[in-house]
C-alpha cells in the first residue's frame, strides 16, 4: 500500500511515519511537507499527488498555532485551512483516491456545551470565539470528507483528537499550546533562575490531552478498519486537568522550584472541552501514556532538539 501523509514533519505525522515503519514496513510511506508542495495551491497539490498516485491520503497539514495567535489572525487561519483542506481533498476526489483521513480538532466542537462532547454536538451550538476562523474551517473539512463518502462512495473519514503532546511538538513563542508553552516557560524560567513563570488566565480552564504516541500506534494499526468508523470520531484520554495542573507537572518534570503569577487579562479559550471517546474505544482505542510520563519524553526530545534550544524560545 502506498500512503501520502501531509505535514510531514509535523509532531502527529512525524509520530506516525515512525509507528507505520515499525508496525507496517512493507508499506510506502510518502511524507509531503512545505518544501514539497504549498498544499494551499490546487494545481501545485494535484501535480505532487497525481505523480505518488496513493492508496490512501492522511491529512495532517493544517496552519495552527495557540490562543494569540488565533486571536491576532483570524482570516488567516480560516482562510489558509480552507485553502489546504479544499486542495488537498479536492485533489484527491479528482484523482479517485479511494481512502482519506483528515485530522479535525476539539475546536470544532461548541463553547460552553455540555461535558464530555459527543460527535453529534458540532454545530450545535456557537463556537469559542477565540478560535472560531481556524474552527470554522475544520468543520468545513470534515464536512467535505463526509460529503464526498456519502454522495461519491469514497472513504473519507475524520477523526478528532484532543489536544496532542509529545515528541517534535511546537515550542515557538506564539505558535505553541498548552503543555509545549508550560514547558518552555518553566524551562526558560529555571535557566534565568526566575522566581515565577507567567500563566494566562487564572488557571483553572480544563483541558485534555493526549499523548501523540498513543494515537499514532493506534492510527497505524486499525487504519484497515477505518471503512467501518462513523464520518467523526473522537480520539481523546479521556480525562482532563486544569491549566494550573499541567504546569505543576511541567514544573516537576523541568525541575523549576519557582511559583506561578496569573495574567488574568488575557484569553483563556474554552472553560473545558472534555471529548467522549466511547465510539473509538469499539475500534481498539486505548491511549496508555501516564500524562507525567508523556511530559518527561517529550522534555527529553525537547532538550535535545537544536531547534528547541532556550535561545530559541
Amino acid at each position: 500500500m502506498k500512503v501520502v501523509i501531509t505535514g510531514a514533519n509535523g509532531m502527529l505525522a512525524s509520530s506516525v511515519r515512525e509507528q507505520w515503519a515499525r508496525i507496517r514496513p512493507g508499506d510506502e510511506m510518502v511524507g509531503i511537507s512545505r518544501a514539497d508542495a504549498d498544499l494551499r495551491d490546487r494545481a501545485a497539490t494535484f501535480s505532487v499527488l497525481s505523480k505518488i498516485a496513493p492508496d490512501i491520503i492522511i491529512h495532517c497539514a493544517a496552519k495552527v498555532g495557540g490562543i494569540a495567535a488565533n486571536v491576532a489572525h483570524p482570516t488567516e487561519f480560516l482562510l489558509d485551512n480552507l485553502l489546504l483542506d479544499t486542495s488537498v481533498i479536492g485533489s484527491a476526489i479528482e484523482l479517485g483516491v479511494q481512502r482519506l483521513l483528515y485530522i479535525g480538532s476539539s475546536c470544532m466542537y461548541p463553547r460552553d456545551y455540555r461535558q464530555p462532547l459527543v460527535e453529534g454536538d458540532i454545530l450545535a451550538a456557537p463556537l469559542e470565539p477565540t478560535n472560531e476562523g481556524y474552527a470554522i474551517a475544520k468543520i468545513a473539512g470534515a464536512k467535505l470528507c463526509e460529503y464526498a463518502s456519502g454522495e461519491l462512495g469514497l472513504t473519507y473519514r475524520t477523526i478528532i483528537p484532543s489536544n496532542l503532546y509529545g515528541p517534535k511538538d511546537d515550542y515557538s513563542t506564539g505558535r505553541s499550546h498548552l503543555i509545549a508553552a508550560a514547558v518552555s516557560k518553566v524551562h526558560a524560567g529555571k535557566q534565568a533562575g526566575a522566581s515565577s513563570v507567567e500563566i494566562w488566565g487564572d488557571g483553572t480552564a480544563r483541558r485534555e490531552f493526549t499523548y501523540v504516541g498513543d494515537l499514532a500506534e493506534w492510527l497505524v494499526g486499525a487504519i484497515e478498519e477505518m471503512g467501518a468508523w462513523p464520518p467523526v470520531l473522537n480520539v481523546g484520554c479521556g480525562y482532563d486537568r486544569t491549566v494550573t495542573e499541567f504546569y505543576e507537572l511541567a514544573r516537576e518534570v523541568v525541575g523549576f522550584e519557582g511559583g506561578f503569577v496569573y495574567d488574568t487579562s488575557k484569553p483563556t479559550g474554552m472553560r473545558q472541552k472534555l471529548m467522549d471517546s466511547a465510539v473509538a474505544k469499539g475500534f481498539g482505542w486505548n491511549p496508555s501514556t501516564e500524562l507525567r510520563d508523556g511530559i518527561a519524553r517529550a522534555y527529553e526530545v525537547f532538550l535535545a532538539d537544536a531547534s528547541a534550544a532556550p535561545s530559541e524560545i
